[in-house]
């Protein structure tokens, strides 16, 4: 059985002709419904019919999806994994050649491996950020869950335990749509700002700061799901109408909560990827977004976070030094590599308190912009250990992170693991404030 592939990426026909799956046999779905979808390719195009040639050839040159992109996938009841793809011709996609594959086959002939237009899929990746949650439901049934999500997740007790329990500020996270609020477009649904709305009150009702935090960019700053990127792939920061799209949500949340004597930073994005986003990119969104900050704010600090990937710590001190009040954020995990994969309990501590304090340092420098430690976990590879050494963990972290000069933020307050959930490891004493 033959691979189905885009040659060279995207831009001409697909062929049936190769035998392992890679990248150009790799294609992103974007869900119409339960049954329809566009395909896109390698390239960032779409898979379609070549309408100015014979109408049948499958071609994959379009930018952008309509009718002429959208494919039926039906499955064969026995066997979920083998399919057919039916055209917007109202045929099923055959290979006819190992070059060639064309929509012009009618009807059903079995599920046999010899048919040529029964193809079988495998899922190579499953994204499950806000954007497929909120799709996956439909415009009917994803309002609902959302307001139940709301009402639950994040309630006035939590503010009121966090004030209680030695922590003094919340780093919220926030997707571009709800600048849009309540009519985002979709398939977002309406109500974020709502829930931003509430958190603030609770917060300046109990003494607790916020920094509020992008989350999740126009276009997907880093193709992780918690960007909500649709399919996987980074397009933000490739245009500047995109740079300025979202520089917009930033100066909207600032206005907004200016007045709010709870509002103590906004953090301009999270995470954008390195070298997916360029650095030339990425400062000239952090100045416009500073300005955005500053026209509205004098007092609320602007966060920026590190780009991910193969960067210098440093590289955003020359914006920042001469930007006051403003925040340089890592994240720091020992998780998502696999140098921690075989590390011992005692080695993961060692590398807090040697590798990580050195890290702090290199980037906590006198004359240098704040340092935030944004986002870290008690969580390791480590499996099957006794609480005390959850604790010497977290107790490693604590002391290493709490020299950096802005403070730190815990990745959740609540979560459905235990580790991950800050609420938890407290009331549990795996972390002690």
């Amino acid at each position: 059985m033959e691979g189905v592939s885009i040659k060279v990426g995207g831009g001409t026909v697909i062929a049936a002709n190769r035998t392992i799956a890679l990248n150009w046999e790799t294609f992103r779905l974007w869900r119409i419904d339960e049954t329809t979808f566009n395909l896109r390719v390698l390239n960032k195009q779409f898979l379609g019919l070549d309408n100015e040639g014979d109408g049948i050839t499958v071609v994959a040159v379009s930018n952008s999806p309509s009718s002429s992109e959208t494919f039926e996938i039906v499955r064969n009841a026995d066997d979920s994994n083998r399919i057919r793809i039916r055209a917007p011709n109202g045929f099923f996609l055959q290979v006819k050649t190992e070059e060639l594959v064309t929509a012009d086959f009618e009807g059903d002939s079995g599920w046999g491996d010899n048919d040529p237009s029964v193809f079988e899929m495998s899922i190579a990746r499953t994204l499950q950020g806000e954007f497929q949650v909120i799709n996956g439901y439909g415009p009917v049934k994803a309002p609902e869950v959302m307001r139940e999500h709301w009402s639950t997740y994040i309630v006035e007790e939590d503010f009121k335990f966090i004030s209680e329990n030695g922590l003094n500020a919340v780093r919220i996270p926030v997707g571009w749509w709800i600048a849009c609020d309540p009519t985002p477009p979709m398939p977002y649904v309406g109500g974020s700002l709502e829930a931003l709305d509430n958190a603030f009150s609770w917060a300046q009702k109990y003494g607790v700061k916020v920094i509020i935090d992008l989350h999740a960019a126009p276009g997907s700053q880093n193709g992780n799901e918690h960007s909500a990127s649709r399919d996987g792939f980074q397009e933000w920061g490739e245009t500047d109408e995109n740079i300025q799209e979202t520089v917009a949500v930033i100066e909207f949340l600032t206005a907004r909560y200016t007045n709010n004597p709870s509002l103590y930073g906004v953090e301009l994005i999270n995470e954008p990827l390195s070298p997916g986003v360029s650095l030339d990119s990425i400062n000239k969104y952090y100045r416009a977004g500073y300005d955005a900050v500053r026209r509205h704010s004098s007092a609320a600090y602007v966060v920026m976070s590190n780009r991910l990937g193969p960067s210098d710590p440093r590289e955003l001190f020359p914006l920042t030094s001469a930007l006051e009040g403003s925040v340089i954020d890592v994240h720091y995990y020992n998780l998502f590599s696999d140098v921690f994969d075989k590390m011992t309990v005692q080695q993961n501590i060692d590398f807090i308190y040697n590798n990580r304090a050195s890290q702090m340092s290199y980037v906590a420098t006198s004359n240098g912009p704040l340092t935030f430690v944004g986002e870290w976990v008690a969580e390791w590879q480590v499996r099957g250990i006794p609480k005390e050494d959850y604790q010497r963990f977290a107790k490693a972290q604590l002391e290493v992170y709490g020299r950096a000069t802005f403070g730190w933020a815990y990745w959740s307050l609540r979560n459905v693991n235990n580790h991950w959930n800050l609420e938890w490891m407290i009331k549990n004493g795996y972390i002690k404030l």
